[in-house]
């Protein structure tokens, strides 16, 4: 479980194709602090670290991981958000975060606002999908790459988002532009809602 508060973004420094897995070697400031079998989230998708050598450590993401979101596309020198499991003494700073990417989005507009930036995002128009609550809605929460936001002029297959400095300055927002392939994770309460409307 997360919450979409991104603690920084880790660097790719190695990707390793294993028969249909691919292992990513990243490094960030808290690889000290990780351990084998820790859960931790990489542009929203929740991996298992498999192995740790000094400041680098190793996640495997499997086909339908690669399948269903954007880390087929990661080459060394990227940067992915990172946070790790959400800690239940907490406070719950963004909103429930699974780690279980529904499907990728592409960025199709930028457009400034006096200081932040409102991003436009789109993805693939699809009823049987949306019947089960993958859709955003006005003043919802989506996470993209990870991201815990809130929803700006929703449609039916689309959504803005707004960027403060902090967040463009301390996330993967820094390198999307026009055409970048973002991971979405829909509400899932929104989910469950749809979930019992259709029972």
């Amino acid at each position: 479980m997360f919450s979409g508060i991104i603690e920084e973004f880790a660097t790719v420094v190695a990707v390793k194709k294993d028969r249909e897995n691919i292992d990513f070697t990243l490094k960030c400031s808290f690889t000290s602090e990780l351990k084998i079998d820790q859960s931790v989230a990489h542009n929203g998708v929740c991996l298992t670290v498999v192995a740790i050598n000094g400041e680098e450590y190793v996640v495997t993401a499997m086909k339908e991981t690669l399948d269903r979101t954007n880390l087929g596309l990661l080459k060394v020198g990227d940067k992915v958000n990172v946070e790790r499991s959400m800690l239940m003494n907490g406070r719950l700073d963004g909103h429930i975060v699974q780690g279980h990417v529904d499907e990728t989005a592409t960025c199709i507009a930028m457009e400034d606002a006096d200081g932040s930036t409102y991003f436009t995002f789109e993805y693939p128009e699809n009823r049987e999908m949306a019947k089960k609550g993958y859709f955003t809605v006005d003043k919802g929460s989506v996470t993209v790459n990870g991201v815990s936001l809130t929803v700006c002029n929703p449609t039916s297959n689309t959504f803005q988002v707004a960027i403060i400095p902090y967040t463009f300055d301390h996330t993967n927002f820094c390198d999307i532009q026009v055409g970048t392939v973002v991971n979405l994770e829909f509400d899932i309460l929104g989910k469950y809602i749809a979930r019992l409307q259709q029972l």
